[in-house]
């Protein structure tokens, strides 16, 4: 697989792409946020550089990394992993927001970073793609209240206003929509939205549900149900 490390410090940058050479990623090093936008930009040729992974510092010196990661999402469906020191809650959801699929704070474990590289990449990417666990054999069309949800074109409104969503937001979104009232426990959620049983996937799990409850301006939908996982609450219609 190639990953685009965005990564202004070149001894950091030159021990990390040492150790994912070595479990099989070619990496391409981008020093700031405008090499990191040049690299996924179509070439003369029209062609898109085929990246697996996008790993984005936000400590970049030209631009913030934040606002490189929502030009980059502009340019690409590309998976984006932010690394950062800020761990609050509140600069995570932040950063889901602007398109990233998931976030490490530093300092991270060697270990902990490629699984989660492997775990974003191993969904497969593209409006056409199915909610996880299938089509919804119920249809196509999931209301709840005044959300809808359509599945085959990934596409999710409010009181017929759009909103926009990460993948793993939606893929959230729709398992639980799928059997509203139906508690979902942790792990089956990371299996199936994630694709691993790796335990540190829990606490992006928890940032997905808060920034869902967030875009949908609707912190009720989503029920935790302590020590075991989460349910969706369908609305009064």
């Amino acid at each position: 697989m190639r990953l685009l490390l965005v990564e202004d410090d070149d001894h950091v940058a030159a021990a990390l792409s040492a150790v994912l050479a070595r479990h099989g990623f070619a990496v391409t090093h981008a020093r700031n946020g405008e090499e990191a936008l040049q690299a996924v930009l179509p070439t003369a040729q029209g062609e898109r550089p085929s990246f697996g992974v996008i790993l984005l510092d936000l400590g970049l010196p030209d631009q913030d990394g934040y606002q490189v990661c929502g030009r980059i999402r502009k340019l690409t469906i590309t998976p984006v992993i932010m690394v950062t020191a800020r761990a609050d809650v509140r600069s995570r959801i932040h950063g889901l927001n602007l398109g990233a699929d998931d976030y490490v704070v530093k300092p991270y474990d060697t270990g902990e970073l490629l699984a989660r590289i492997h775990a974003v990449s191993r969904r497969s990417t593209g409006p056409e793609e199915t909610a996880p666990g299938g089509s919804a054999g119920s249809g196509s069309l999931l209301r709840l209240g005044s959300v809808t949800i359509e599945l085959p074109t990934r596409r999710v409104s409010v009181d017929g206003e759009s909103v926009a969503l990460t993948r793993k937001e939606f893929d959230l979104l729709a398992l639980l929509a799928q059997r509203p009232g139906v508690v979902f426990r942790r792990e089956q959620i990371i299996s199936e939205v994630w694709h691993t049983s790796w335990e540190g996937t829990g606490r992006t799990l928890e940032v997905h549900v808060a920034s869902l409850r967030s875009k949908l301006r609707m912190p009720a939908l989503i029920e935790t149900v302590r020590g075991v996982g989460y349910r969706l609450v369908a609305p009064a219609s």
